[in-house]
């Protein structure tokens, strides 16, 4: 994630204004000069393009217009930030983009261009520009021909001004417009991830433990025919084992698929018991080292969980390892989580292992996922996760 700059950094502001005419005054006559035809163009933008959607709200094309305008006004906010760095050395962050259209659908992509708060500030700022690029204009031009010894220090001082609208109406608001941004993303990674997760367990449910059931109540049902006709044979007795082991074989599927969801041994014994115990059913050797004093929230706890269940499955499916490594500990307010393998390498975030959803599941519970496998190992996977109180424990437990 990028930095927000709320300021110019000390190095990027040029020297006080001085008689002498060096590089950084130049610059400033140059954007002063410019104001006008640049707030000219906006200005025209403004007053035609969302008047237009305004005015067209009663058919289908005015809400698309008036979207596609804002967008435009924010193409707009970039050239501006982009002069402003290039002559006034005002070097502020770019605004998040907006939500892509392949999440949301198009309704989505479209109301958030509609209430998108960068394009409207904006717009502001291009309708208030053309008064301002007159007065600089006009003051500049002026001044190059009358007041030639003070025009350093005229053109710092509406080139300060200039600073601060940008930074003002330009720049992102705060951290906070950032994070929304980013929580609206995140909020249709979650929803897919819960429906994937149902879709999983009823196709478990569908295919494993219902079927043999199923076949259990079937079996069961044709032993119970034969005893009521007064054929109690070996075949009978075998029918009957055979739906014991269906039975047990039902029970161990019920078991996996409960552990699936949550294990029991993860909200008994916390991280280190239950990675121990993913750890064992790996094909590949598992030293697993966990350092923790206490336990992270219960939700914290399950995504480390299954984020290391799911590595370890990779490990033993694709890496070609010979030994692996599962370290967590936690530093300040961040669980951190490392797996390690000596395998083949070459694994990324689209390698079609999963890797991509892990990093979208972190990223919703503002998370972080690194890969770094090269070719011929070894693959080195971090993950980090905000640290949470575990606040749904009862006492004493």
């Amino acid at each position: 994630m990028t930095e927000s700059l709320s300021s110019t950094p000390p190095d990027d502001r040029p020297p006080p204004a001085r008689f002498a005419y060096d590089r950084h005054t130049w610059k400033e006559i140059a954007h002063l000069l410019a104001n006008l035809p640049v707030a000219l163009l906006g200005f025209v933008y403004v007053v035609t393009v969302l008047p237009l959607g305004f005015g067209l709200t009663v058919t289908v094309i005015g809400l698309p217009l008036l979207a596609a305008g804002l967008m435009g006004a924010r193409l707009l906010g970039r050239l501006e930030r982009a002069r402003a760095r290039a002559l006034l050395g005002v070097r502020v962050d770019e605004p998040s983009r907006l939500p892509s259209r392949g999440r949301g659908g198009f309704f989505q992509h479209l109301w958030s261009a509609l209430k998108d708060p960068v394009g409207w500030r904006t717009v502001l700022y291009a309708f208030i520009r053309l008064p301002w690029g007159i007065l600089t204009f006009v003051t500049t031009l002026t001044s190059l021909f009358v007041l030639w010894p003070v025009l350093p220090f005229i053109a710092r001082g509406l080139g300060n001004a200039d600073r601060a609208m940008v930074r003002a109406l330009l720049s992102p608001s705060d951290e906070l417009e950032r994070r929304i941004a980013e929580l609206e993303s995140d909020r249709g990674v979650v929803v897919d991830t819960a429906a994937a997760d149902l879709r999983r367990i009823e196709r478990d449910l569908h295919d494993g433990a219902q079927a043999r059931l199923v076949n259990l109540a079937m079996g069961l049902g044709l032993a119970k025919e034969k005893l009521l006709e007064g054929q109690a044979d070996e075949h009978v007795a075998a029918m009957v084992d055979e739906a014991h082991g269906e039975v047990k074989l039902a029970l161990r599927e019920l078991r996996d698929l409960a552990r699936g969801i949550h294990p029991a041994v993860l909200t008994d014994r916390g991280l280190d018991a239950a990675l121990s115990s993913v750890a064992s059913r790996c094909t590949v050797p598992v030293r697993v080292t966990v350092d923790l004093t206490e336990r992270p929230a219960a939700a914290i706890e399950g995504i480390a969980y299954f984020t290391v269940s799911e590595l370890l499955q990779n490990i033993s499916k694709h890496s070609g390892a010979r030994s692996a490594a599962v370290e967590v500990w936690r530093a300040e307010t961040r669980l951190l989580i490392q797996v390690w393998d000596d395998g083949r390498g070459g694994a990324h975030l689209d390698g079609g292992t999963g890797m991509k959803g892990l990093a979208d599941r972190l990223g919703a519970v503002d998370g972080l996922f690194v890969v770094d496998s090269p070719e011929g190992g070894p693959t080195t996977v971090t993950a980090e996760l905000p640290w949470r109180d575990r606040t749904d424990i009862p006492a004493g437990k």
